[in-house]
């Protein structure tokens, strides 16, 4: 998991130079600060569609539109879990649930202490060894109860 930097006006605007001039500039800039700040807050939207000329409306449709720009900072960790079909099928609803239960949080939250977010994804590939999960870049396949239990554990640390 990447650490972030904390937000800086004068960084961002040199992020937003190094990309300002691709045709079509806005999505690479987006996923710039997102790399950089981990999310894209009201103080980025201002500056981007400032820079770029476009009104915050603009930018904020962009990035609403794409899941993976987040609009306020994940936690330490980032638990995906996937919640398609084939991993339905397999008792992932069962475990999803049992995630947030173990976790105090809904899909979408964060816990309040930040140390983890849960997202749900609809595939990360692993249909042969579902139900799947991901913790920040480790995949976990053949989910059952006691390895989400532990997988919860240790995405509270």
């Amino acid at each position: 998991m990447a650490h972030h930097v904390e937000f800086d006006e004068d960084d961002a605007i040199a992020l937003v130079e190094e990309y300002k001039h691709l045709e079509g500039p806005l999505l690479p800039i987006l996923h710039a600060f997102s790399h950089r700040y981990g999310y894209i807050g009201d103080e980025a939207v201002r500056l981007i569609a400032g820079e770029l000329n476009l009104t915050r409306a603009e930018v904020y449709g962009v990035v609403s539109f794409y899941h993976d720009f987040k609009r306020e900072p994940h936690g330490r960790h980032v638990l995906k879990v996937c919640r398609a079909e084939a991993c339905q099928a397999a008792g992932g609803d069962a475990i999803a649930d049992s995630l947030e239960k173990a976790l105090g949080i809904k899909f979408g939250e964060t816990s309040a202490d930040g140390a983890v977010t849960l997202e749900a994804v609809y595939c990360l590939g692993l249909c042969a060894t579902a139900p799947s999960a991901m913790l920040d870049d480790r995949i976990i396949g053949r989910l059952n109860q006691p390895r989400a239990k532990k997988l919860a554990a240790e995405a509270l640390l």
